[in-house]
Order: structure tokens, then sequence, then C-alpha cells
């Protein structure tokens, strides 16, 4: 059986990447491939949240979708000149992380972080991987698609997805006290399209 999936190929006909399920009741959107290839592109989600010691912004790749959809959130965290946060494979001090609370209607896939730089504390003679400037956390989800979630999915509903960003702000003299902040997304899941194709295009 033949499952559905993305290339990406390059203007010289070369194919750079490939987005493919290893179930076909799974589906990448089309925006979330986008969104893998160019962050950038995603849609804005809520306003722009003044943090202590940084600034958050959260996306995400699609506002709709129906089960076994695969969608990105992604938490954009702009920090202040100096200032620094620590990537997850930091020891012995407080990494940034991000998490969702547990819900029946999506299911977690993956969290991805950018590529930490190393950073020197010359006071400590100590080298930590941290993030700086501005980067992005992308937490992946699928949209449920159980027998049950599908059986109470009739017109459609709002699901909210909620959770949290941890972290510990410091420049070259001091860590601040850490921080936390709620996050939340919000999508539009639609049943899914059962109607069969028209006769015309059908295969015989």
């Amino acid at each position: 059986m033949a499952h559905p999936g993305f290339f990406y190929i390059d203007a010289q006909g070369i194919i750079r990447e490939k987005f493919f399920e290893s179930n076909d009741l799974d589906r990448f959107t089309p925006n979330d491939v986008i969104v893998k290839l160019f962050p950038e592109l995603a849609e804005q989600g809520n306003e722009k949240v003044n943090a202590p010691h940084l600034q958050l912004s959260l996306a995400q790749s699609d506002r709709v979708a129906v089960p076994g959809n695969r969608v990105s959130l992604i938490a954009e965290i702009r920090l202040p000149p100096g200032v620094h946060v620590y990537s997850p494979e930091v020891q012995g001090y407080k990494p940034i992380g991000l998490s969702i609370n547990p819900t029946a209607d999506v299911v977690p896939v993956g969290l991805t972080y950018p590529r930490s730089k190393t950073l020197y504390l010359e006071a400590i003679h100590e080298h930590v991987p941290v993030f700086e400037d501005k980067f992005r956390i992308i937490y992946e989800i699928t949209i449920n698609r159980s027998r049950e979630f599908l059986a109470a999915l009739r017109s459609g509903k709002q699901v909210a997805v909620t959770g949290e960003l941890k972290y510990q702000a410091c420049d070259e003299r001091v860590c601040y006290p850490p921080a936390s902040l709620p996050v939340s997304w919000k999508l539009q899941v639609l049943p899914l399209n059962r109607q069969r194709a028209s006769d015309s295009i059908q295969h015989k």
C-alpha cells in the first residue's frame, strides 16, 4: 500500500529532504513540512510576551487539522545582548525546557531544540552549552485518531494545547532566579472527510 509523503526538490532537481510517516493514517500537513524547511513562515499565534530577561512569541504550523495530522507548535525566544540560557544537555545548571500538559486530544511526537553554542565562563573556567540571541523550540504533536476520539468528533471541536516554558537567564555577571511562563496554542480539529470520490475520477 502506498504511503503519502513529501519530497523537497531544489532548483537543480536534487532531492534534499523527504517526509514520510511509518503509518499511512498519520499525515504531515503541507504547512508542517514548510515550517520544517522554512521556520520563519510559521503562522504567528498569540501576541509577543515580555517575560523576565527574554521575549517569547508563539506560532504553529497549522490552525486547522484533522485526526492523524502532525502539527508543529513553536516557541520563539529572543534574548537581549549578553544574556544566555542553558541548553538541555548542560550539566549542573537549570536548562531551558518546553513541556505540554497531557490531553486526550493530541499525542506528543517529539521536541526539537536548535544547535547550542559553547560558552566559556571565565570566572569559573568552565565551558557550557547555551542558547543566545534568537532561537526556536519546536514541539511536534499528532492529532488523536483513536476510534473513541473519531466517534466523538462530529462537527469539529476547538482544541487547546497548554504547557510551560521553564528557564534561567544569565549574563556574564549573574544568574537570575528561575522563571516559568504558561504557553498555549489553539487548533480547530475537523472530522475526517469520508465522502467517496465522484464516479468520474474513480479508478475502475
